[in-house]
């Protein structure tokens, strides 16, 4: 810390310079949402907002929470052109004075601490962002077997359970289809039974001659 007097002799603290460079500015010139959410593999945006009067300054993406360790991942070129970085992506709307950072098939260690800011001369404006990535939605499917009221088969029908409302997935997705196959097992059932009973009627019918061991008398002969 360094010490001065002004005109009427009193003692003034002043900041040392290296303070400042470390520091970041973070006042009304930009601002942004403290903190951001998303999902592993899916995507997220992070639109900050800047003044009026720095439109062509270079913006930038920089992970960190100290500092003077930010490690700077993608900047503008003080254009409004798009530039991509490794799973990421910055584009500055101008005329609304919004640059926005897309991270693209995001990861649990994404998760971090970081900062949106303006390259300028001296101290950059910055604003510091948390970034919280959270794990996939995963579906775990079971089987669960349904009862036909014909009690003659059964058709499986499989459930997803998902953090949302359950969804019921059946395996035959046509259902005239399914009625088909139902109306042909009925009359196979009913067909089968009655040609069963004509054959056991036949063969009741011709048992008592082949039980008996006769043979069927024959004429007698012309003299």
């Amino acid at each position: 810390m360094v010490t001065g007097t002004d005109r009427a002799g009193r003692t003034m603290w002043l900041l040392p310079p290296l303070l400042l460079l470390v520091v970041p500015v973070s006042s009304e010139d930009i601002t942004g949402p403290k903190e951001v959410k998303g999902l592993e593999q899916g995507s997220l945006e992070v639109q900050c907002h800047y003044a009026r009067g720095w439109e062509t300054y270079v913006k930038w993406w920089c992970r960190g929470a100290v500092w003077s360790t930010c490690k700077f991942l993608v900047k503008t070129t003080g254009s409004e052109q798009e530039v991509k970085g490794n799973r990421l992506s910055i584009r500055d709307d101008q005329r609304r004075r919004t640059f926005t950072v897309t991270m693209k098939e995001l990861r649990r260690h994404d998760s971090d601490l970081y900062w949106c800011g303006i390259e300028r001369t001296g101290t950059d404006p910055g604003f510091l962002v948390n970034v919280t990535i959270g794990p996939a939605t995963t579906t775990m499917p079971t089987t669960i077997t349904t009862i036909i009221s014909t009690n003659m088969f059964t058709v499986p029908v499989t459930v997803g359970k998902t953090t949302g409302s359950p969804t019921v997935t059946r395996q035959n997705a046509d259902g005239r289809s399914l009625l088909s196959s139902v109306y042909f097992l009925l009359l196979v059932c009913l067909e089968v039974p009655l040609l069963l009973s004509m054959l056991s009627a036949v063969l009741w019918v011709s048992r008592p001659l082949r039980s008996s061991g006769q043979r069927p008398s024959q004429p007698p002969e012309k003299p």
